[in-house]
Parts: structure tokens; sequence; C-alpha cells
């Protein structure tokens, strides 16, 4: 038989031995889902926007001036510069970018083009047309738009 004592000693080991093993499984649960809540955030974050891509600079392309008729009269002689991008095979045609800041430029007040802030609005405009024009199977071939002459009379 079993002595009182070491009936009471069985029975404060036997809680203490399942309480070791509670804290062991909450363990191993806190740990799984702590890996598994980071593994979820590192899958199904939103990924950084891709749509930024990051452009090289290629060749530099001077076009030839052209004379751009406003309203009233007044004219636009404006020359500019392409910066393409590394993806272009070769220098760019110039006539798409003449052809798009034309139909910008036509017609247009006089007024809004000789503040700084209209020309910037519009030079913006006149990129981002250009931009589209020159993109060829989503690859940018021209990048930026610079004015090298922007006279009005």
């Amino acid at each position: 038989m079993m002595a009182k004592d070491d009936k009471d000693k069985a029975a404060e080991e036997a809680p203490k031995g399942a309480r070791k093993k509670l804290v062991m499984i909450l363990a191993i649960v806190l740990v799984a889902l702590a890996g598994g809540g980071a593994g979820g955030y590192f899958m199904f974050a939103p990924k950084p926007a891709e749509a930024e891509e990051k452009l090289v600079a290629g060749i530099v392309v001077p076009l030839d001036a052209v004379t751009i008729n406003l309203a009233d009269g007044h004219y636009l002689k404006l020359k500019m510069t392409l910066q393409a991008t590394d993806k272009a095979a070769e220098a760019p045609d110039g006539s798409k970018a003449l052809d798009a800041a034309i139909s910008l430029f036509s017609n247009m007040d006089a007024k809004e083009l000789l503040t700084n802030e209209g020309r910037e609005k519009y030079k913006q405009q006149l990129k981002e047309k250009v931009v589209e024009a020159y993109t060829v199977d989503k690859e940018k071939e021209i990048m930026d738009v610079y004015y090298t002459t922007f006279v009005i009379q």
C-alpha cells in the first residue's frame, strides 16, 4: 500500500504535469498563429507601386522648330527636344511629337501660355501625349519633353 505522503505527492505531481503540457500546447499554438499571421501578411500585403517603373535615359533627340497658329492672330514658335529611354531601338522620328504639339497648341489663347504656370501645365499635357504616342507594347520610348524655344508673337 501507498503511504499517505506518497498519495499526496502523486496528487500534486499530476496537476503540475498537466499544467506544463498545457503551457507547452499554448506556446506551440501562439507560435503557429504568429507564424501564420506573418506569412499571411507577406503573401497578401499590397505590393509597392509596380506602375512606377524606373526609366533609364537614352539619347536626346532635338526636333526642328515649328510655328503654330494661336488665337487672335498670335503665333507660337516652338522647338523641343525629346529625351528617349534606353528602350528606344533607334532615335525616334519626331513627327508624332510635333503632331501632338500642333494639336495641343493650335488656336489656343496666347494669354494661357504667357504665364509660367500655363506653360508648365501644357508642357505636362504635351509630355503625356508624346509619351503615349511613343509607347510600343507597354515599353515607353520617350520619358520627357524639353522646350528649347518657346516664343509667342
